[in-house]
């Protein structure tokens, strides 16, 4: 059911977190150059209609968002790590756009899976918004259960993006991310 809780489970040891911060791609090669990320994969989520395609989404009907789903290791890589990229990934303060992006499927969102995470997302926010000393738009929700995009949304910008030009998604690696590829 579209609506109900992410019931995905995670490796052993490993947790999940979901961020939606516009455009999946760039987003996405972000989370991966990461230490202690695992796994990435894009997709849809926060929506009303079980296994939306992406021309769905872009239409703006089924409500969903993109979102990046990251599997980690805490031993190696701390929840805030995470929260650290996304703020800096993205203007939170635009609603419904990221750049040239535009439709609620763009919007800004940290979709937590423990109340530790809320908590965690809640008190980054707060942060921000007094550094950034504009109103941040982005939403804080409960991970609803999550919609794995078509696979050449997979690692787009990893295997070429549309230009054919790879991007490193090495751990630490800190190259530009052309988002378009």
């Amino acid at each position: 059911m579209a609506e109900g809780p992410d019931t995905d489970v995670p490796l052993a040891g490993a947790q999940f977190a979901q961020f939606g911060a516009g455009c999946f791609w760039g987003v996405e090669l972000a989370f991966q150059r990461i230490p202690g990320v695992m796994k990435t994969e894009v997709g849809y989520s926060q929506g009303v209609v079980d296994n939306p395609t992406y021309g769905a989404v872009c239409s703006g009907t089924t409500k969903h968002a993109e979102i990046v789903r990251v599997q980690f290791d805490p031993n190696s890589c701390v929840y805030g790590d995470l929260l650290k990229v996304f703020w800096r990934r993205h203007d939170p303060t635009a609603l419904n756009r990221q750049g040239n992006d535009v439709g609620t499927q763009y919007r800004s969102g940290i979709y937590f899976y423990t109340p530790e995470q809320e908590r965690e997302a809640r008190e980054t926010l707060e942060k921000h918004e007094k550094v950034m000393k504009k109103k941040i738009v982005t939403e804080i929700l409960p991970a609803r259960r999550f919609y794995r995009a078509e696979e050449y949304h997979q690692q787009y910008l990893e295997k070429g993006g549309r230009a054919g030009s790879k991007q490193s998604a090495e751990k630490g690696c800190t190259d530009s991310i052309r988002c378009y590829g």
